[in-house]
């Protein structure tokens, strides 16, 4: 089931661009397993993946330019279809005897493209006025030999280029954004029509061949899995125990920093409904000791991270003998070790069990490192997974402590957990929660004057923080009802003592961060 699941595939050789993964998340979401490798693969690393089709992504860069990212020309020889898209078109035309030249006026935004020879790539696509993203400065003079031109824009004379009988095929504007309505069409015709590829990347297939593989690959042996309530871990957590059962065996660590009511769901859901050997430590006295009149937040991070592998450690080896150590590690984790210009020395590490393999000496299973986060989601829904676990926004593993502005102390970290719990109330009840990446309250370090019944108040101040993202790289502020915001404010002040005001933070990123330490 792994070969099979794997045999239908495609490979995306990167040169830079910022939408490298978009490409891949379109394929994917056409049900073809693709893998985003550096541009500099070897053509031996290549063929040993054996890929039913290469495409070559966007870059910033020209193909003039003096360190320009190229391919080895011998990927032309290994009789593999080629979609180039933007610079890998340009690449493509560069590199196969055609010319590029710097175009007299650049390309950026939105653009209609006329269809002059539809061959496979533009199958049931409309030949006239389809509306694509362009966004490049060079063009090509001259098509290589044995290409035709296969669709115009006003400033593009080859928009679009293709070698029928080589199965290369380049476009000069981005099929992969959604300001190319007609981008997943064109993907498809080169992923079924031109490749020859099936869809049979699915979550289900996917389930079944982890399974399968953890199964072969722990036998006998135990898994320790670091769950925090996360979907990452909790996917994690569902998958290895319907693999494995009762060899796996899961860590929560609640270190005071957690939402209220998180440590009570995450032992109801887990050890109640699934049944999983799940062990909890309260570790938050010592957590909040160690943070006593901390304000630095860097600092913060720090020693919340190492105390947790101290703590985690010390519950590990209660339970002893286990070989593995399961890590949530996603797709985005691996790609980002990898920079365009080539392979980088060091993995980055993940969450808050960075350092653990190796002080544990410990094997590593990261059952979802081929995954992007929306698949991770379909996985949890396979698995039968809780909704509100499924759904639940990206909470930072340093807790509510990197959300209190200043030093720790014990009820000012009740009064942020109330006030957090009132905002993901009201978030839920009017229906925004599925479409904010974030909702949550930041206590500041600040009192400011107010007046309640006939007293006047010397309190404390929350910001309320909730953005719209796809991958938190860039997030805007999310435009909130005025009568949502109001309900919030209201119950925050009226419900939250030692709090008179509520601010709302209408921040980008960039330039602002998500978090706000």
């Amino acid at each position: 089931m792994v070969d099979s699941l794997h045999h239908q595939r495609v490979l995306i050789l990167d040169f830079g661009s910022q939408t490298t993964q978009l490409i891949a998340r379109r394929v994917r979401e056409s049900h073809v397993y693709c893998e985003i490798h550096p541009f500099n693969m070897t053509p031996e690393k290549i063929k040993d993946f054996q890929p039913k089709g290469l495409i070559l992504s966007g870059s910033p860069s020209s193909v003039h330019d003096a360190a320009a990212p190229l391919v080895d020309p011998e990927i032309y020889t290994l009789g593999v279809p080629v979609l180039g898209i933007c610079y890998g078109m340009q690449l493509m035309a560069h590199q196969l005897g055609g010319t590029v030249e710097k175009a007299t006026r650049r390309e950026y935004g939105p653009a209609q493209i006329d269809i002059d020879h539809p061959g496979d790539i533009f199958t049931d696509i409309d030949p006239q006025g389809s509306r694509v993203w362009m966004s490049h400065g060079d063009r090509i003079l001259k098509l290589p030999p044995g290409f035709e031109t296969m669709a115009h824009s006003d400033n593009s004379p080859e928009a679009a280029m293709g070698n029928a009988k080589r199965n290369f095929y380049g476009v000069q504007f981005h099929p992969e954004v959604a300001h190319t309505p007609c981008g997943k069409d064109i993907l498809e015709n080169f992923l079924f029509r031109i490749c020859g590829c099936r869809p049979v990347w699915t979550m289900q297939s996917f389930v079944e061949s982890q399974i399968e593989a953890v199964r072969n690959k722990v036998g006998d042996d135990r898994v320790i899995c670091a769950l925090s309530g996360g979907v990452d871990s909790s996917v994690v957590a569902v998958l290895l125990h319907k693999a494995i059962g009762q060899k796996l065996h899961c860590i929560f660590v609640n270190n005071g920093l957690l939402r209220k009511g998180e440590a009570e769901t995450v032992q109801r859901v887990f050890r109640d409904h699934f049944e999983i050997n799940l062990t909890y430590v309260d570790a938050s006295a010592e957590f909040l000791d160690r943070l006593h009149s901390v304000i630095d937040p860097e600092q913060k991070r720090k020693i919340i991270g190492n105390l947790f592998i101290e703590v985690f450690e010390r519950e590990a080896a209660k339970i002893g003998g286990a070989r593995y150590l399961a890590q949530g590690t996603l797709y985005p984790d691996v790609i980002e070790s990898v920079s365009f210009k080539g392979p980088s020395a060091v993995i980055k590490t993940h969450h808050n069990v960075g350092g653990l393999p190796a002080r544990m000496k410990m094997e590593l299973i990261e059952p979802l490192r081929e995954l992007f986060k929306d698949e991770v989601r379909l996985v949890g829904r396979e698995l039968g997974l809780p909704e509100r676990i499924i759904m639940r926004h990206p909470f930072p593993g340093p807790g509510l402590a990197i959300r209190l502005l200043g030093a720790l102390t014990g009820p000012d970290l009740e009064i942020l957990r109330e006030a957090d719990s009132i905002i993901q109330e009201e978030i839920e009840a009017c229906g925004w929660y599925e479409h904010v990446w974030q909702a949550f309250a930041v206590l500041l370090p600040i009192r400011s004057v107010g007046v309640m019944g006939d007293e006047r108040t010397y309190d404390q101040v929350i910001a309320l923080r909730a953005v719209e993202s796809v991958d938190a790289m860039t997030a805007d502020w999310a435009r909130l009802p005025y009568d949502v915001l109001a309900r919030i404010s209201n119950r925050i002040i009226n419900e939250v003592k030692g709090v008179n005001r509520v601010v709302y933070d209408i921040s980008s990123k960039p330039p602002s961060t998500i978090e706000w330490e």
